[in-house]
């Protein structure tokens, strides 16, 4: 019996974990809504990034970041973050709801 709590205990703390959103990308992510929008929900001309493929996100901050892509200011804001954490701001939009 304590062996299955144990393991349903393990289980629901894992899953709930898997579910924790990152916080710190969250912080991140807020300044990206003086452009886009809160959670990344435009209401302007500029691109919503919420909902977007992760994939696509990341591929597009790593091209702003090493100058590929043109840009007026995502260049700029990119090279603030190293590879990882624009993967993770790419996580947390792409979690958000269109």
């Amino acid at each position: 019996m304590k062996y299955t709590i144990g393991w349903a205990t393990l289980l629901l703390c894992s899953a709930a974990h898997a579910q924790t959103p990152d916080l710190q990308a969250r912080a991140w992510a807020a300044s990206c809504a003086a452009c886009h929008g809160t959670d990344g929900k435009s209401n302007s001309a500029i691109p919503s990034i919420n909902g977007q493929d992760k994939q696509v996100l990341l591929t597009k901050l790593l091209a702003y970041k090493r100058d590929q892509l043109p840009a007026t200011v995502m260049h700029q804001h990119a090279k603030g973050y190293s590879d990882a954490e624009l993967e993770r701001l790419a996580t947390h939009f792409s979690r958000q709801p269109r």
